[in-house]
């Protein structure tokens, strides 16, 4: 059953009265409903990925050549949405960190840092600025 138009109207004013009074709440119930759905993808995906094993294998066994294909772009398309749905997941869980969220210019500062290491720089590169972010915390 849909809202009446005056439903709707109170409900934006309590969600912006809530938005004014405490950002960092209402941020994190908008990230908490992003992870769930991230997450729901990304199970959505493996099970989208063993499905199309499965129909790659029954491909192969019966020399269905078509049915072969098509389970294997599935398996290539569920593995594309795992990676970025997991991705949605891993961001929403730093963003609703609290530790991390406390908006002091030190804290945005090695944040931008890390989102800048783990988009670019090696392997290495990554584990070498892990080392020194558990030697400046332990300090």
């Amino acid at each position: 059953m849909p809202l009446s138009e005056e439903e709707q109207r109170l409900l934006e004013q309590m969600e912006q009265a809530l938005v004014a009074e405490d950002p960092k709440f209402a941020s994190a119930l908008r990230g908490s409903a992003l992870v769930a759905r991230s997450r729901r993808h990304a199970i959505l995906a493996v099970l989208g990925f063993l499905v199309g094993v499965a129909a790659l294998m029954i491909g192969a066994i019966a020399t269905l050549t078509a049915v072969a294909v098509v389970g294997f772009v599935l398996m290539l398309t569920s593995a594309y949405v795992f990676v970025t749905a997991w991705r949605r997941v891993q961001q929403g869980d730093d963003s609703s960190n609290p530790q991390e969220s406390t908006g002091g210019g030190e804290a945005t500062a090695s944040r931008r840092s890390r989102s800048k290491s783990r988009s670019h720089g090696s392997f290495v590169e990554r584990m070498e600025e892990r080392w020194r972010r558990r030697r400046e915390d332990g300090m």
